[in-house]
């Protein structure tokens, strides 16, 4: 099994996110999107498992200094487009949990309760 958090590092989620995988003694590969990129190919895994409804971060500072027709006229490719141009778009962190090739799980956002039941559904 792997586990990777993708996000950015100064995001005040992750950093909580982070904080409470360690204190679980959860161990996991940290992506950074802006050091690390963001691949198409993962982006594209990410809308077909997830949809890009849930991965875009309307309450963010990058969306809200969209212009608004942008923001208004909103739809899968221009929300793919904007991901790629800016992942800080997307909502963090996103938590890939890697039980096999062919068995991968992903959420989107950090809740602690979440968290303890992903793990403690893992472990059990």
């Amino acid at each position: 099994m792997s586990i990777t958090l993708f996000g950015i590092k100064n995001c005040d989620t992750i950093k909580k996110a982070r904080k409470w995988l360690d204190a679980n003694n959860i161990e996991c590969r940290f992506h950074d999107f802006r050091t690390d990129g963001l691949p198409e190919t993962l982006l594209d895994q990410w809308f077909a498992t997830l949809g890009w409804e849930l991965l875009l971060n309307k309450r963010g500072t990058t969306w809200r200094q969209l212009p608004e027709s942008t923001k208004e006229n909103i739809d899968a490719a221009s929300a793919r487009t904007l991901m790629l141009e800016n992942p800080a778009i997307i909502k963090r962190p996103v938590l890939e949990v890697c039980l096999s090739e062919a068995d991968i799980q992903r959420y989107v956002g950090f809740k602690e309760t979440e968290y303890n039941e992903i793990f403690s559904n893992l472990t059990s």
